[in-house]
C-alpha cells in the first residue's frame, strides 16, 4: 500500500488498510488550504494510521462550530492530515500527499455549491451541493 508524506518527507504515514472513503471538497476552507480549486481528500479509520515525523498544528474553527485540527510539515510547509473533532475517528489525508496516480479515485464531490464553474467532473461520483445527509465534516 502507498505511504503518504511531505514534500521533504520529513512527515509520514503508512496505513494498514484502504481508504474508507476518498471524496474532492470545493469548500472555501479547502480550497484556500490547497491553493487550488478543490480538495482530493482520502479519510482513514484513526487505529490503522502510523505517523512519523513531527507537524505544526492549525486549528481552524469549521462553519459548524467544531474544530478542524490541520496538520502541516514544519519544514515544508506541506499539508498532510487533519483530524476534526466532529469525527474523532477518522483521519484525512490529501491525496497529493501519496504522490500516486493510480490512487482510489474520488466517490463524490462535496460542497459544490462553491465550486468553480470551469471545474467539470463526470457523472461517476456521487455530487453534493454541501456534505451528505448525515455527513460529518471531514475537511
Amino acid at each position: 500500500m502507498t505511504n503518504a508524506q511531505c514534500a521533504c518527507g520529513a512527515l509520514r504515514l503508512t496505513f494498514r488498510e484502504p481508504p474508507q472513503l476518498t471524496a474532492l471538497c470545493h469548500c472555501f476552507a479547502c480550497q484556500r488550504r490547497t491553493g487550488a480549486a478543490f480538495s482530493a481528500n482520502a479519510f482513514y479509520a484513526i487505529d490503522c494510521v502510523e505517523i512519523s515525523g513531527t507537524s505544526t498544528e492549525f486549528i481552524r474553527t469549521a462553519d459548524s462550530g467544531r474544530k478542524v485540527r490541520m496538520h502541516f510539515c514544519p519544514a515544508c510547509g506541506s499539508t498532510v492530515y487533519w483530524k476534526a473533532d466532529a469525527s474523532p475517528s477518522i483521519v484525512g489525508v490529501a491525496v497529493g500527499c501519496f504522490a500516486d496516480p493510480v490512487f482510489v479515485p474520488p466517490a463524490m464531490s462535496v460542497f459544490e455549491q462553491s465550486k468553480h464553474e470551469w471545474v467539470q467532473l463526470d457523472e461517476t461520483m456521487e455530487h453534493f451541493r454541501g456534505l451528505p445527509v448525515g455527513g460529518n465534516e471531514t475537511g
